[in-house]
């Protein structure tokens, strides 16, 4: 997919304009205008898939549901999440990761409550991308994932590598081939969800859209990357306060993204 889009970049046009090629050079997005094609088609179908299924999600399922599929999800993440930490160097952090997901897994009904939480077992983020990240490896230039949304090279390498290292990918048999299913599909609907007062409000007001929600895609994966490097939960960046992203000038209005 990605030698794909790196090959209709070749198609796309590059400003000619001095001051329009620096400012096109300074936003890391050289695919800019192919990654706005692949983001127009990925807009037309969060329209009309995505969005009106995540609306009928949180109109007609109650609170605690909710909260039980988002538990369910995050727990489902926890193994990835160790592997990171690992390779992180964040053995606490590996320590903590793993204690949630045991107490959760047990005593949380097969996650689908948080126990662990009340411990003070908190859960916290990690991928691929973040431990590339951690390691020294750039960015790379902005990158548009069809259906996927924003990304980079770095992320998009770390996203392919997660698919392929996930631990329970290698528990045999086809229960667990289903759940794993059923909590991808869960997760979709839930992210897509959880963003859905910000997204209704700042696609009305953002002047780019497109713009903002790479910048700010940009500015949670900078900050994803410092609590690797230093294994410790750091404040998120806030719709409203945006803060300089690694690679990626920040646009007017932050937005986080829908994937």
């Amino acid at each position: 997919m990605l030698a794909g889009v790196l090959a209709i970049a070749g198609c796309a046009d590059v400003p000619t304009d001095p001051a329009d090629r620096a400012a096109y050079d300074d936003a890391n997005d050289p695919l800019e205008p192919t990654n706005r094609a692949i983001f127009a088609g990925n807009l037309f179908v969060d329209h009309h898939v995505l969005k009106p299924v995540a609306t009928a999600y949180v109109d007609n399922v109650p609170d605690g549901a909710r909260r039980s599929v988002h538990n369910f999800v995050s727990n489902l993440g926890e193994p990835v999440v160790l592997v990171n930490d690992v390779l992180q160097g964040n053995m606490d952090r590996a320590w903590q990761t793993t204690a949630r997901f045991a107490v959760n897994s047990t005593v949380g009904g097969a996650g689908f409550f948080d126990p662990a939480t009340g411990w003070d077992l908190r859960y916290h983020d990690a991928d691929f991308g973040q431990t590339l990240g951690v390691w020294g490896v750039g960015t790379g230039p902005s990158l548009q994932l069809p259906l996927l949304g924003f990304s980079n090279v770095r992320d998009t390498v770390g996203r392919a590598v997660g698919i392929v290292a996930n631990p329970l990918g290698y528990i045999p048999g086809a229960t667990m081939t289903d759940i794993s299913l059923a909590g991808g599909g869960l997760g979709i609907v839930d992210g897509r969800a959880e963003v859905l007062p910000t997204t209704n409000s700042l696609e009305k007001t953002s002047l780019d859209y497109y713009a903002t929600l790479r910048s700010f895609t940009a500015q949670k994966r900078t900050v994803l990357v410092k609590e690797g490097k230093l294994g410790e939960a750091l404040p998120q960046p806030h719709p409203e306060a945006p803060a300089p992203a690694e690679g990626t000038p920040s646009a007017s209005v932050p937005h986080p993204a829908v994937s």
